[in-house]
């Protein structure tokens, strides 16, 4: 068998001739095969001869309530076989489906399915309550058994080419409001004629569905396998997300191929594996690879980046392992019949070596929008490089760079950009520098603003085994960024929330507080009044809860600004006048209180009885500012 790096370079050399859509190619497998496992899931099973007959009876249904070539089609069901026969009948009829997931709330499911102009969904009755429309048409599935079984199991007449829809897919907006990607079936054939000839699908594999229906990874795993004639297992709530059930289940099941998100991935690559496994390929994507496989993996790990906007898949490439680490994992090469372009603000290539802008090009490039001109006109832009009038890129928004051997290094958002003391600084150079500390298993780094409204950088981590401490990263990170990318607070998670579609869900990471952020190797509390008061006044400043006795003021997002705030409030609370160089020479609280302390009895010579005894009855104020 050709290794995965001469199977994908292979894919990347020729041009699909199929005129066929994917429902005529899971036709003809069902022809050549009609008693072949196509999709297993719990105690269900069908055939490729029941899949396809079935699907024929949902599709003349599907006909007899109005959708036709063009029409978008919801899909909203629970994870079971259910899902692909349904959008295999969607397509026989000639419409596009809208996968949308059975846990989206109620008012966003009304939003996508207004805005994409949905008339029919097929769903199940335990989750039709959220669907209901005016004039929209909703087929339960286990209500209309019945009916359905009495359509003709015939196809229909062929109505799907590849210049229709195929599918329609949201994704989370700039602006706050999801937005629906567009896919021809002609770019979806190039990525199932792609995948079959990179990963050498046979009859014989069993792959996976594993990611949510509305996540895009849920297409790439699903099409592919039924156009070559695999069979797909879908894997179950329970394991789908717990890494050592995962790994018995794909041993167990002797599973092919299998898509599993990246921080899903990174984990499961920790895990010891057994020899005699029957995987080949672990296909990983949808975030940041930090990681490179172990040696003894009885399977090639293989990164791949997209955007939903791309087709699911824009670069792959193996992932080999390395004794000597130098930077992460690259998000590989173009696939078949897609072309990346790294530009600058002009879009004009850069320099390879030179990060700029990744731009995707070619088969793979959706239609844009759905119902929304505007944007499209935005993100999908004419390409210049290309012979066609009609060829867009699609700009991605994300960074990159071209390395020596003609892969990608992906560098982030070209958003993801924040200023902290007017520096501008990308947040992914700090997540890149935190997680080679050899403690740290995953991270991310947010900015957020404290109770004065100044920003500063947050650092989520998971650890490997032995928590990490503070003095430790702070150290660690020293040594490769200025201080002024130092994050000012560390908490420390057992893992990082991950949304439906296997990004990191920052908007679930929960807010530093007492018992989940790092401190120094032990906490001490301030002890005399004097300490007391300097850790209100800090605290306060940096809007923090609480300081302790050895808490660095720079460490926990101080700057030179905040220092002369500090100055000025000690003054007025203990009469004491203090250099801003104070401050630098004496960051902690229990040497700030030493030297507020020393300068007070300095001063104390000098003051009558009654200036020392105001002086003393002020330092005793309650500490609470």
């Amino acid at each position: 068998m050709k290794t995965a790096d001469q199977q994908i370079s292979a894919a990347q050399g020729s041009r699909p001739s199929s005129t066929f859509c994917v429902p005529d190619l899971v036709q003809r497998q069902a022809a050549i095969a009609p008693d072949a496992l196509a999709v297993a899931g719990g105690s269900q099973r069908l055939s490729y001869q029941q899949l396809e007959q079935r699907s024929n009876q949902l599709a003349h249904y599907l006909r007899g309530l109005g959708v036709k070539p063009g029409s978008v089609v919801g899909l909203c069901l629970p994870a079971s076989t259910d899902f692909p026969l349904s959008a295999l009948a969607i397509f026989k009829a000639g419409g596009a489906y809208l996968p949308l997931d059975t846990k989206t709330p109620s008012a966003r499911l009304q939003m996508m399915l207004a805005s994409a102009q949905v008339a029919v969904v097929v769903t199940h009755s335990s989750v039709m309550g959220s669907l209901s429309g005016n004039d929209r048409k909703l087929v339960a599935l286990d209500h209309c058994v019945a009916e359905i079984g009495r359509c003709s199991s015939e196809p229909l007449p062929a109505c799907v080419t590849l210049e229709q829809l195929a599918y329609v897919i949201y994704t989370s907006g700039s602006t706050g409001t999801p937005k629906a990607v567009a896919v021809g079936h002609d770019s979806l054939l190039n990525l199932c004629q792609w995948h079959n000839r990179a990963f050498a699908v046979t009859p014989q594999d069993r792959a996976t569905q594993l990611a949510s229906s509305g996540f895009d990874a849920a297409v790439w795993e699903l099409w592919p396998h039924l156009v070559a004639g695999a069979s797909v297992h879908l894997v179950d709530e329970a394991t789908r997300t717990q890494p050592e059930l995962l790994r018995d289940w794909l041993v167990r099941e002797k599973i092919n191929i299998s898509f599993v998100p990246t921080p899903l991935a990174e984990q499961m690559l920790q895990l010891a594996w057994p020899e005699e496994t029957a995987l080949r390929f672990l296909l990983t994507g949808a975030d940041t690879l930090h990681q490179y496989p172990p040696a003894n993996l009885p399977f090639t790990l293989v990164n791949n980046y997209g955007p939903t906007e791309c087709t699911v898949v824009a670069t792959s490439a193996p992932v080999l392992p390395q004794e000597s680490v130098e930077r992460l994992p690259s998000i590989g090469r173009a696939i078949d019949h897609l072309q990346i372009h790294i530009l600058d603000n002009q879009r004009k290539p850069v320099p390879a070596g030179t990060i700029g802008e990744i731009y995707v090009g070619g088969a793979g490039v959706a239609r844009g929008y759905l119902n929304d001109p505007a944007l499209t006109a935005e993100r999908f832009v004419p390409d210049p490089f290309s012979t066609h009038a009609a060829a867009r890129l699609y700009r991605t928004g994300d960074l990159g760079c071209s390395l020596p051997d003609g892969q990608i290094s992906f560098h982030g958002r070209g958003d993801d950009q924040v200023k902290i003391r007017g520096y501008r600084i990308e947040l992914n150079e700090v997540v890149s520098a935190l997680n080679q500390h050899p403690a740290v298993r995953e991270s991310v780094v947010v900015s957020n603003e404290n109770g004065t409204g100044e920003k500063r950088l947050v650092a989520y981590l998971v650890p490997r085994a032995a928590l990490p401490t503070l003095g430790e990263l702070r150290d660690f990170l020293g040594k490769q960024l200025p201080d002024y990318m130092l994050p000012a607070t560390f908490v420390s998670l057992q893992a990082l929330p991950v949304a439906a579609s296997g990004k990191v869900n920052r908007s679930a990471l929960p807010e530093p507080n007492d018992e989940n952020i790092l401190r120094e190797e032990t906490f001490l509390s301030p002890r005399t009044p004097t300490e007391q008061r300097v850790a209100a006044i800090v605290a306060s400043l940096l809007g923090l809860p609480q300081v302790g006795l050895n808490d660095n003021f720079f460490y926990l997002g101080g700057n030179s600004l905040f220092g002369t705030q500090v100055i000025a409030r000690l003054r007025d609370a203990f009469q004491v006048e203090l250099p801003l160089l104070t401050l630098f020479d004496h960051p902690t609280v229990v040497d700030l209180a030493g030297a507020v302390e020393r300068l007070m009895v300095a001063n104390l010579d000098a003051m009558s009885e009654e200036e020392a005894q105001r002086l003393l009855a002020l330092n005793s104020q309650p500490a609470d500012l």
